[in-house]
């Protein structure tokens, strides 16, 4: 069952933002992979496997000046991380129940939203034409720590007040942005992030298992 920091608005959630990476599809296998590749290629410090659990405890900054990558960089490291994984989307896939959850939240009448850095290309193909459909919103391409002005963005559009929307993510830089927005942040416990670092940043929800956000969401919001 979902843990709640607090109620959700009488009027439940209307808008639902999502996070890609480790939220909706489970890449962070294909991360590890591709991690060593994109060390020597850019300069930075390899990531050993007994460092890997401790990292999944740290932001994104920490995990930067662990590995020695200047900030700067991180743009051209982005970028070659989603090549590489367009290159080899077969080895990305939804978490198991994503492809099931997403369709019941929009027919409950829900109005769904993608924020994320990946690309739209690779979003698309990882959901397929048919999810991919079900998203009103889709704001790819952020910048790394740039993903409060797309939360912004979307909300603006889809006129849904700030207090009716969810975010839902798995990254402290999720939580981030959330809150800089004014927005409240449901916490994932399968991505990239340790939930008890995620706990920390007192999320509104904690949802441990992708079929704990249908129930939370779908009992607290009248259907549309």
């Amino acid at each position: 069952m979902p843990e709640h920091g607090c109620q959700p608005p009488r009027a439940g959630y209307r808008l639902l933002i999502f996070d890609f990476d480790g939220t909706l599809a489970d890449t962070f296998p294909f991360f590890l992979r591709t991690m060593d590749v994109l060390a020597d290629e850019f300069g930075f410090r390899r990531i050993g496997a007994h460092e890997v659990d401790g990292l999944r405890g740290c932001g994104a900054r920490q995990m930067l000046r662990h590995v020695g990558l200047p900030l700067w960089k991180m743009p051209r490291v982005a970028a070659r991380f989603i090549q590489l994984m367009s290159a080899r989307i077969d080895e990305v896939a939804l978490f198991d129940g994503i492809d099931r959850l997403l369709p019941r939240l929009a027919a409950h009448g829900c109005e769904l939203a993608v924020v994320t850095s990946n690309s739209r290309d690779n979003v698309r193909r990882v959901l397929g034409e048919d999810t991919d459909a079900l998203f009103a919103h889709h704001e790819c391409g952020a910048a790394i720590f740039g993903k409060r002005a797309r939360l912004e963005r979307v909300v603006r559009r889809s006129g849904v007040a700030r207090e009716q929307v969810l975010c839902i993510g798995d990254e402290l830089r999720d939580a981030e942005a959330a809150r800089a927005a004014g927005l409240a942040f449901g916490a994932v416990g399968w991505g990239y992030t340790r939930l008890d670092a995620l706990r920390a940043h007192a999320p509104e929800v904690v949802f441990e298992r992708v079929e704990d956000i249908a129930g939370h969401i779908i009992a607290a919001t009248p259907a549309a």
